[in-house]
């Protein structure tokens, strides 16, 4: 499992004209799913965002989380992340899962997101979808399970 988490002032997600899925302060989830992930690592990543310490505290240091600051999640799936450029110029997905798979466990994952408490808004699982976002730093972190 691979996410991208952006720090934002505010984002949304639009799916045809419609929004979807908006946030002010938070995180922006760009959640990637491979084959060989488990509710395990769903977990794991989960629990690394909701306590991760990127916001800073009152000396300017990152020593808060999320939870701390009260912020919202907005997540949305995005099977690019397992894009494989070494060859050609066409990217192969063949890392990705599956939507069939895939789907099961990004809404596990934003499941387990709400469990700590945290706000959680999305996009649509598989549509095209415009993501906006004030990008707050900027901080752009990856955060992997394996």
């Amino acid at each position: 499992m691979k996410v991208v988490l952006q720090r934002a002032k505010n984002a949304s997600v639009t799916v045809d004209g419609n929004v979807t899925g908006a946030i002010d302060k938070g995180y922006v989830l760009l959640v990637g799913i491979t084959h060989s992930d488990s509710l395990e690592d769903v977990q794991y990543v989960a629990k690394k965002i909701a306590e991760l310490r990127i916001y800073e505290d009152e000396q300017g240091k990152m020593n808060r989380s999320i939870l701390e600051e009260g912020g919202a999640i907005l997540s949305v799936s995005q099977f690019t992340l397992y894009a494989d450029v070494k060859k050609g110029r066409r990217p192969s997905f063949i890392e990705a899962a599956r939507p069939e798979y895939a789907e099961g466990l990004w809404q596990a994952f934003n499941e387990e997101l709400c469990a700590y408490g945290l706000q959680v808004e999305t996009g649509i699982f598989g549509a095209m979808m415009d993501v906006a976002l004030i990008n707050d730093g900027p901080v752009t972190i990856i955060v992997e399970s394996k």
